[in-house]
């Protein structure tokens, strides 16, 4: 059958009232649908996107060759089997893809945000997420999945929306993000900061598009190094030199080197660089525990079936955060969540790439 991919925006008029104490109105949200909604609306599946992912999680536009980011996972057939369930995938309020963010007009001016827009919280991103929902009379859904900053939805929903649904699976992600991870951002904001040709903020967004943005270039090759790990990096590249190059050339380039340049640079043509630091502000800051008493009293509020995915070798979110996860909720007695570490040498980026090794578990999760 075929994917019934569906892309549309809605815009709200009422004060989003934010986790910092700030208002955001009006706004929008851009959201894709794939599949047919069921009559009694039991079979819908959210999916929460990654730091630079967007709304555009599955199939493939007209005129265009690549396909949405999950697209190994979502579809008729697949482990998100859109013959069977109702996706639904929004792009984060503060991103770059059609909902409101640092780089859309103000309400009242035809100028840009940038700095006047809001600090938003991955709690902020999700609440927004809530209200599309109430407006397309969407008020419990079956499961909701996510990986990186997509688990850190899915959790918060869980936390904050108890009663919302009924299945939260949550890959590749942790409880608060740790200095480690912190640190990587910083690289990745300072590059963008110092660059000139950011102009503390007043570039104009269409020049970026154009000829990109070396700074933000440089800061995407330190965050791909945590992307992957010692062993993928090894496997992928091993110390093959670039043909053309001359060994003995200083600007002589390693694989490795030629592949970090070339995902740098075409990045700054598609992803915005206020965007970037307004998300990786969100995920700096984010913490599940932020107003309990505990983790563990966060964790008391989950009503929903939870499961726990970690990668053995993910340098940016280690497995062992997702344990200590799957810890506290033992803590305190809760029966209704697995943990399963997914054994894998591929590093952060292998929930988005070796689908074969969680695929089975997702289709066994849905179908329950």
């Amino acid at each position: 059958m075929p994917l019934h991919l569906e892309t549309k925006t809605e815009h709200f008029t009422n004060p989003l009232y934010l986790e910092s104490g700030r208002i955001l109105e009006p706004y929008d949200i851009t959201y894709e649908t794939y599949g047919q909604m069921n009559e009694d609306k039991s079979n819908i599946v959210v999916v929460c996107h990654a730091l630079t992912g967007s709304h555009h999680a599955a199939g493939v536009y007209e005129g265009e060759s690549k396909a949405g980011w999950w697209d190994g996972l979502i579809g008729p057939g697949k482990a998100i089997d859109t013959d069977k369930y109702f996706v639904i995938c929004s792009n984060v309020i503060g991103s770059c893809f059609g909902s409101t963010g640092p780089i859309s007009k103000t309400p009242n001016h035809q100028e840009y945000y940038r700095y006047k827009f809001p600090v938003v919280t991955i709690k902020d991103m999700v609440k927004a997420q809530r209200i599309l929902f109430d407006r397309l009379d969407i008020h419990r859904v079956h499961a909701i999945i996510g990986g990186s900053m997509g688990g850190m939805q899915a959790l918060q929903f869980a936390i904050h929306y108890p009663n919302f649904a009924q299945k939260v699976i949550a890959m590749a992600t942790t409880h608060a993000t740790q200095p480690w991870a912190i640190a990587f951002n910083k690289v990745a904001q300072e590059a963008i900061l110092k660059d000139p040709e950011f102009q503390d903020g007043y570039y104009d967004p269409e020049v970026i598009k154009e000829q990109g943005l070396s700074g933000m270039a440089v800061g995407r090759m330190a965050g791909h190094i945590s992307f992957l790990s010692h062993e993928s990096m090894g496997k992928k590249f091993g110390r093959e030199y670039k043909r053309t190059d001359g060994l003995y050339e200083l600007f002589g380039k390693f694989q490795v080197e030629s592949y970090l340049e070339y995902n740098g640079y075409n990045f700054t043509k598609w992803f915005d660089p206020l965007s970037y630091l307004y998300i990786t502000k969100a995920i700096n800051i984010y913490d599940i525990s932020r107003g309990f008493d505990s983790l563990e009293d966060a964790l008391k509020k989950i009503k929903s079936e939870l499961h726990l995915f970690s990668f053995k070798n993910d340098l940016l979110f280690k497995n062992f955060e997702m344990k200590e996860l799957a810890e506290a909720l033992s803590g305190i007695q809760n029966k209704n969540f697995s943990y399963t570490d997914i054994e894998s040498d591929y590093g952060h980026d292998a929930f988005l790439v070796e689908l074969e090794k969680f695929e089975d578990d997702i289709k066994d999760i849905l179908n329950g």
